[in-house]
C-alpha cells in the first residue's frame, strides 16, 4: 500500500511558513535591542547613561548598514562624525545580519519542480495559476524577461509567461493553454483602463463598461476555482482547464477586439495615415481651443464613436458561424451603441448635436452661423454647417445616412425659428424611441423623424414665411415682368447713370428707387416686400464677370468667383480699359434682403444668379431704348429726312445727292436690323426662356404646397400609369422635400442662364461683340447727324442742291461700312454657333436662330443684292 502523499499546504507552502517565522524572530530581536522598549529598560536599568547611549548608537549604526545601498561609500567614522567605543564589534554584527538575511532568502525559494512528484507539481501549478490568471506572477510561472511592465505597448499586448524547468510535459501543455487566458486578461485590464479615459468618447466608455462586467464574471469564476482547490482534494489541473474553456473563448474574442481597436487608435505602432483629413483636423483643433479642451495630436489616428461600432459590426458579420462569439459581439454592440443612439435620437427629434468627443456621424461647424447668410456666396450654412463623417457611419445607418442628415438639418432650422414645442423632452429614458440598433423600430424611427422634419420645415417656408410671395416679388424686380416702375426709375436716374460707375452716387439712386416704388398706381406700390430692394453698383462689367465665372469653374461651382465681384473691388478680369471705365448703366444692379429661414432657399448664391439675369435683361432694355432714340433722331433731324431735288443742278451734284440718300437708307436699315436683333433677343429671353421655366418651377412649388395642406397632388396620367408617382397625400409628401425644392430653384436659375447664352464662353463673347456694335452705333447717331450736316456746303442762292465734299462723303461711307461689316460678321458667327449648339446640346436655340435670322436680312450677304440694293 502506497503512503499517503503529503498535503498541498505541508509540501508547497512550508518554505513560506519557515521564512515568515524567521522574519518574526528578526523583528522580536530588533525590538529587544531598541533602547526605548520597555523590556530593554527593565533588563538594563542598572547600566549607566554612557553605556545606554553607546548601545543605542550601536543599534542605529547596525540599522543604517542594513538599509544602506552597497554602491554608496561609507565613512570610516560613524555617520554622526563621532568615534564609537565598540568599533571592533561592528563587522561581526553586520556579517551576522547578512548571513541571517541570506539564509532566510534561501529558505523562501520554492523547491525545484524536478524534485517534486507529479501530484505536488500539479498542486503547485494550480496554486500558481490562480495568481497568474489574475495577472500576478507565481512561484513557478513568471513573466518573460522581455516583458517590461513600464512599456505601454507591452502592457497593451499583455505579458507572456514562462514556466520553470522540470515540469511534467502533460502538465506543461495544460498550463501553457491556460496562460493565454492570463495574458488576455492582463491586456484587457489595461485596455479597459486606457479606453475608459474621458477623451476616448462615450462609445468606448460603454464598450469598456460592458467588458468590465464580463471581466467581473471572469474573476468570479477564478474565485470559484480557488474555492474548489481549497475544499476539494480531488480537484485537478485538467478539471480547472475544462472550467476555463468557455470563458477562455470569450476572453479570446474580447482580446482580439481590443487589439483591433488599439491598432485603429495607433497605440500598437506607427501606422501610415495618408488619408487623414488635414482640414478636419484643423477645424477640430480650432474648436478645441475655443472650448478650452485639450487638443489631440495632429495626424494621430483615432477610433471612437461610429468607427468602433463599425468595427464591432464587421467582426459580428465575420463570426456568423460561431454562435457563442456572435452572441457576445451582439451584446457588446448593443451596449456600446446606447450612447450613440442617444446622440442620434437627439439629432433626429430635436436637431441638436450633442457630441463633445467627435463620435457622431454628423459634424457641426459652429464657426458657420446664420448671421453670415447675407454675405455667404458659397451656401456654407446649409452645405457645410452640418456634414457627414463617412468614417463614423455605422453599417446600420449606411443606407439612411442622407435622411439622418436632412432630418436634423430641417429640425435645426425649425427649432431656430421657434417651431418645436417639445424641445426640452428627455429622450434618454423615453419608450417611444429605440435605444439600440437591435430594436426593430430603428429604421422606422429614422423614417418618421425625417418625414416629420420635412413636413415641419416645408410648412414653415410655404405657409408661415410665404415663400411663393417672396419668389413672385423677386420676379417683379429682377426679371422686369412688370417694369413700369423701373422704366420710370431709369428716366429719373438717366443723368446719374450716364456717368462712369465710380462717380455714380448710389445713395441718390436708392432714394430715386424708393420714390418710384412708393408711387401711387405703380405695381410695386402694393408689394409688401419693396423695402427689401436695394440699389448697388458693381465694379465689374457683366461680360467680364461672366467670362471669369465660365472660364474658371463654371456656373455650378462659381461661389468663390462670385464673391470677389461683390467683396469690394478686385477689379476686372483682364484689367482692360473697357472694364475699368464702365458706365452706370453697366454697373447698376439690385440687391434683395431675405430673412431667415427663406435665405436657405433664396441664398446669396441663388440671388447672385438673379442679379446676373437682371443685368443682362437691363442691358438689352437699355440698348433697346438707345436704338429707339436713334430712330427718333432719324425721323426728326433735318439732315436725315432731307431729300435732294432732281434736275436742279448739274449731274455731278445730283449724283452726289443720290449717293447720300443711299447712305441714309443703309443707315436706316442697319438701325432697324439692330433694333430687330435686340427686340427678338429680349423677347426670347423673357417669353421663351424665363416665363416657361418660371411656370414649371411654380407648378412644382404649388404641388408641394398642396401636399402640405393635405390635398391631392395632380400628376400627369402617363406618370401615374408608369407608377412613378402616386396621387396620395402620403407619397406626395415623401416625394417633395425641402432639398428638392432648393434644387428645383437652382435648376430653374441654371436653365435660364444657360438658355440666355450666359454660360457658354463662345456665345458670350460673340453676343457681347454684337451688342457692343449696336451700342456704339446708337451712341454715335448724334455724331453722325452733325457729320452729315457738315458734309454739304449750301449754295449762295439756296436754290440749288448743296455742294457735297467728296472727301467727307467717302469718310462717312467708310464709317457706315465698318458698322455694317462688324454687325453682319458677328451676327453670322452667332447664328452658326447657335445652330451647332441647337443640334448638340439644346433645341431651344433653334427658335432663337429663326428669330435672329430676320435681323440678318438686307445686310451685307444677308439679302438678295446686299448693299447694292440701296443704290
Amino acid at each position: 500500500m502506497s503512503a499517503i502523499p503529503p498535503s498541498r499546504t505541508a509540501s508547497v507552502a512550508e518554505p513560506r511558513r519557515v521564512s515568515a517565522a524567521l522574519r518574526q524572530k528578526s523583528r522580536i530581536a530588533e525590538q529587544e535591542n531598541r533602547p526605548d522598549s520597555k523590556a530593554s529598560s527593565v533588563r538594563k536599568g542598572s547600566t549607566t547613561t554612557t553605556e545606554t547611549r553607546t548601545e543605542r548608537r550601536t543599534v542605529e549604526e547596525r540599522l543604517v548598514k542594513r538599509t544602506r545601498s552597497p554602491l554608496k561609500p561609507t565613512e570610516a567614522n560613524g555617520s554622526n562624525g563621532r568615534k564609537s567605543r565598540d568599533v571592533p564589534e561592528r563587522p561581526r554584527r553586520a556579517e551576522e545580519v547578512r548571513q541571517e538575511e541570506a539564509s532566510s532568502q534561501a529558505q523562501m525559494q520554492p523547491p525545484p519542480l524536478a524534485g517534486l512528484d507529479l501530484q505536488r507539481q500539479e498542486t503547485a501549478m494550480i496554486e500558481d495559476l490562480l495568481f497568474v490568471l489574475m495577472g500576478i506572477e507565481g512561484q513557478y510561472v513568471r513573466f518573460v524577461e522581455s516583458y517590461n511592465p513600464l512599456d505601454e505597448k507591452s502592457r497593451y499586448v499583455g505579458p507572456a509567461f514562462k514556466i520553470a524547468l522540470g515540469l511534467d510535459p502533460s502538465l506543461r501543455d495544460l498550463t501553457s493553454g491556460m496562460l493565454k487566458t492570463a495574458t488576455q486578461y492582463a491586456a484587457l485590464e489595461v485596455f479597459v483602463e486606457t479606453m475608459g479615459r474621458e477623451e476616448c468618447g462615450t462609445v468606448n466608455h460603454a464598450l469598456c463598461a460592458a467588458m468590465r462586467k464580463l471581466l467581473r464574471d471572469y474573476l468570479v469564476l477564478i474565485a470559484q476555482l480557488e474555492h474548489q482547490s481549497l475544499t476539494n482534494d480531488g480537484f485537478t489541473l485538467h478539471q480547472m482547464n475544462l472550467h476555463l474553456k468557455p470563458i477562455g473563448h470569450m476572453m479570446t474574442q474580447l482580446y482580439s477586439l481590443a487589439q483591433e481597436v488599439l491598432k485603429e487608435n495607433s497605440m500598437l505602432g506607427d501606422l501610415l495615415e495618408d488619408d487623414a483629413d488635414q482640414s478636419d483636423e484643423f477645424e477640430n483643433i480650432l474648436e478645441s481651443l475655443r472650448e478650452g479642451r485639450d487638443t489631440a495630436i495632429p495626424g494621430k489616428k483615432t477610433c471612437k464613436g461610429g468607427a468602433v461600432l463599425r468595427l464591432i459590426a464587421r467582426r459580428l458579420q465575420s463570426s456568423a458561424g460561431d454562435p457563442t462569439a456572435s452572441q457576445l459581439l451582439q451584446t457588446l454592440l448593443r451596449e456600446a451603441s446606447r450612447p450613440y443612439m442617444r446622440m442620434l435620437n437627439e439629432w433626429l427629434h430635436h436637431g441638436n448635436v450633442q457630441d463633445p468627443h467627435s463620435e457622431f456621424l454628423i459634424k457641426e461647424q459652429k464657426s458657420i452661423r446664420r448671421e453670415g447668410l447675407q454675405q455667404d456666396y458659397t451656401d456654407e450654412y446649409w452645405e457645410k454647417r452640418y456634414t457627414i463623417r463617412p468614417e463614423l457611419v455605422p453599417p446600420h445607418l449606411e443606407g439612411v445616412k442622407e435622411r439622418v442628415l436632412l432630418a436634423g438639418k430641417y429640425l435645426n432650422v425649425v427649432r431656430e425659428c421657434g417651431g418645436i414645442t417639445d424641445k426640452n423632452r428627455d429622450l434618454s429614458n423615453s419608450a417611444e424611441v429605440p435605444h439600440t440598433f437591435s430594436d426593430p423600430r430603428f429604421l422606422e424611427n429614422v423614417s418618421h423623424a425625417y418625414a416629420f422634419a420635412n413636413r415641419s420645415l416645408m410648412t414653415l417656408l410655404l405657409t408661415t414665411h410665404g415663400l411663393p410671395a417672396r419668389l413672385k416679388s423677386l420676379k417683379h424686380y429682377f426679371f422686369l415682368d412688370r417694369s413700369d416702375f423701373f422704366s420710370y426709375f431709369l428716366e429719373l436716374s438717366a443723368s446719374e447713370l450716364r456717368k462712369p460707375a465710380k462717380h455714380v452716387n448710389a445713395a441718390k439712386l436708392q432714394s430715386l428707387l424708393e420714390i418710384v416704388l412708393r408711387q401711387p398706381g405703380s405695381v410695386a406700390a402694393e408689394d409688401p416686400f419693396k423695402e427689401d430692394v436695394k440699389v448697388t453698383m458693381s465694379d465689374t462689367g457683366l461680360t467680364g464677370w461672366l467670362m471669369r465665372v465660365v472660364n474658371v469653374q463654371g456656373m455650378d461651382t462659381d461661389a468663390s468667383s462670385l464673391s470677389i465681384a461683390y467683396a469690394g473691388g478686385q477689379g476686372s478680369v483682364g484689367g482692360g480699359k473697357d472694364e475699368k471705365d464702365i458706365s452706370g448703366y453697366e454697373a447698376l444692379t439690385l440687391d434683395y434682403a431675405v430673412p431667415f429661414p427663406l435665405s436657405l432657399i433664396i441664398s446669396r448664391n441663388t440671388l447672385t444668379r438673379y442679379q446676373l439675369l437682371f443685368r443682362y435683361l437691363l442691358s438689352l432694355r437699355h440698348l433697346e431704348v438707345l436704338l429707339t432714340q436713334s430712330w427718333m433722331e432719324h425721323t426728326k433731324a433735318p439732315a436725315w429726312i432731307h431729300k435732294a431735288k432732281r434736275g436742279t443742278a448739274g449731274s455731278n451734284e445730283v449724283a452726289m445727292a443720290r449717293k447720300v440718300e443711299s447712305w441714309l437708307r443703309r443707315a436706316w436699315c442697319l438701325r432697324a436690323r439692330m433694333l430687330c436683333f435686340v427686340q427678338q433677343l429680349l423677347y426670347f429671353c423673357t417669353s421663351e426662356v424665363i416665363e416657361p421655366n418660371w411656370n414649371g418651377f411654380m407648378g412644382r412649388l404649388s404641388q408641394a404646397e398642396e401636399a402640405e395642406r393635405g390635398g391631392k397632388v395632380e400628376v400627369p396620367e402617363e406618370q401615374a400609369k408608369l407608377g412613378a408617382v402616386n396621387k396620395t397625400e402620403k407619397e406626395g409628401v415623401a416625394k417633395r422635400t425641402v432639398d428638392e425644392l432648393m434644387q428645383d430653384h437652382v435648376d430653374f436659375l441654371a436653365t435660364c442662364l444657360k438658355e440666355c447664352m450666359l454660360t457658354n464662353s463662345k456665345l458670350l463673347r460673340i453676343n457681347s461683340k454684337v451688342m457692343s456694335t449696336c451700342t456704339l452705333f446708337a451712341n454715335y447717331t448724334s455724331s453722325l447727324s452733325r457729320y452729315l450736316a457738315s458734309l454739304a456746303t449750301p449754295s449762295p442762292d439756296n436754290s440749288a442742291a448743296p455742294a457735297y465734299d467728296p472727301a467727307k462723303l467717302d469718310k462717312l461711307f467708310s464709317i457706315l461700312q465698318q458698322y455694317e461689316d462688324h454687325f453682319s460678321r458677328h451676327l453670322k458667327i452667332l447664328l452658326d454657333a447657335l445652330n451647332y449648339l441647337a443640334a448638340t446640346e439644346t433645341v431651344v436655340f433653334l427658335g432663337l436662330c429663326a428669330r435672329l435670322s430676320m435681323a440678318n436680312e438686307g445686310g451685307a450677304g444677308g439679302g438678295p443684292a446686299g448693299p447694292a440694293a440701296y443704290e
